[in-house]
């Protein structure tokens, strides 16, 4: 964000560079202060003082100035395009970090779940109900939930370490309250048509614009610049035992294009808004791609979602009727363990299509411009 801010603010200095004109020119000449003949010594010199001013013909001026203004405004365009990305590496960040939380929340519960079930199995086995080898299996279920709860939350702290770094926060987040994974989702119809707006669309135009500008500003720099200039000769009549006299001199010059039409440069800019002009036909087509797929992807993490929670939902209740059976002794331990690999592996499909959820949002909220959910 400060890159771009910055580049604005080169635009805009160039900009009033731009609409200065051509300095005046001072001169101070000074002839005939010595020589041979009547010219020796100081009693012939001449002194000229004069002022001259180039006049800029042709145009180029306003030419230029045209092309410096639409390089702000792609400086700008490219600005917001970089606000809106911003954004959504922000909100995926965010979302990121709260995954994490959730994930290692959703260890911390399978390790828990663990050690019930390592308990019921202590107690059946103590009880002569069950063999060494289902105690054996259950510490070797509860240790790898464990692990499994480390690690968890070794990512967590990862992750809000990474959100942190990028929201610029001088110490690290420790924790988020609110978040994006529970935000309403958006209806399958709304933003079906892309919007005209788009910030990709934007900077493209924006820089074919200025790049076409600069073609006239070249074009215009080749018409020669007319220079005038006035000034006032003192002339010394000593020599000749004449009065001192003053007159006025006038001129003016203008360069003959002979050698410097400033083709080149009027064939590179050439150059360069074609290429604009193809990157802007790029663009157009690539972001009408990129939103129908967006708009495809978040329709899709809607339905994934939905699936998620309906298969959730079965695992809980599977998980809860094995542990029903196995307390009472007509489960086998292998199923509870299955049925609550099952529940965490549920648990964790569902966490997976909440942030596939937002990361599509947060797609068509990028390519449109716009915050993700109204952040």
């Amino acid at each position: 964000m400060k890159q771009a801010e910055a580049d604005i603010r080169e635009a805009e200095g160039l900009a009033t560079q731009a609409r200065a004109r051509p300095n005046p020119v001072v001169g101070l000449e000074f002839e005939n202060f010595t020589g041979q003949g009547p010219y020796k010594g100081s009693g012939m010199m001449e002194s000229t003082v004069s002022v001259a001013q180039a006049l800029e013909l042709g145009g180029k001026r306003s030419a230029r100035r045209i092309a410096a203004d639409a390089a702000v405004t792609a400086a700008e365009a490219r600005s917001r395009q970089a606000a809106a990305d911003f954004a959504y590496d922000l909100a995926l960040a965010y979302a990121g970090a709260e995954s994490a939380e959730a994930r290692a929340a959703l260890t911390a519960q399978a390790l828990k779940r663990s050690q019930d079930d390592l308990g019921v199995s202590r107690a059946l086995v103590e009880a002569g109900r069950e063999a060494n080898l289902r105690l054996v299996t259950a510490q070797a279920a509860e240790a790898s939930a464990r692990a499994d709860a480390e690690a968890a939350r070794a990512d967590a702290i990862e992750a809000l370490a990474r959100l942190s770094a990028l929201a610029g926060a001088n110490e690290p987040y420790t924790s988020l309250s609110g978040g994006l994974l529970d935000a309403p989702a958006l209806p399958e119809t709304a933003d079906a048509i892309p919007p005209a707006d788009m910030p990709a669309l934007q900077v493209a135009q924006a820089e074919r614009e200025a790049a076409s500008r600069e073609v006239v500003a070249e074009r215009r720099r080749a018409v020669p610049d007319l220079t005038a200039s006035l000034g006032v000769r003192r002339l010394n009549g000593q020599g000749f035992g004449g009065d001192n006299a003053t007159a006025l001199i006038a001129g003016v010059s203008l360069p003959f294009p002979v050698f410097d039409q400033n083709r080149g440069n009027v064939a590179a800019a050439s150059a360069r808004a074609n290429a604009a002009d193809a990157r802007f036909q790029d663009a157009r087509l690539r972001a009408e791609a990129d939103w129908r797929s967006a708009r495809a992807q978040a329709d899709a993490a809607v339905s994934r979602l939905g699936a998620s929670k309906q298969s959730e939902a079965a695992a809980d209740e599977a998980y809860r009727l094995a542990r029903l059976g196995y307390e009472s002794g007509k489960t086998p331990l292998v199923e509870v363990l299955n049925a609550q690999r099952a529940l965490t592996s549920a648990r964790g499909a569902t966490l997976d299509a909440r942030v596939a959820r937002v990361r599509a949002q947060a797609t068509l909220a990028r390519l449109a411009g716009r915050a993700p959910f109204g952040e």
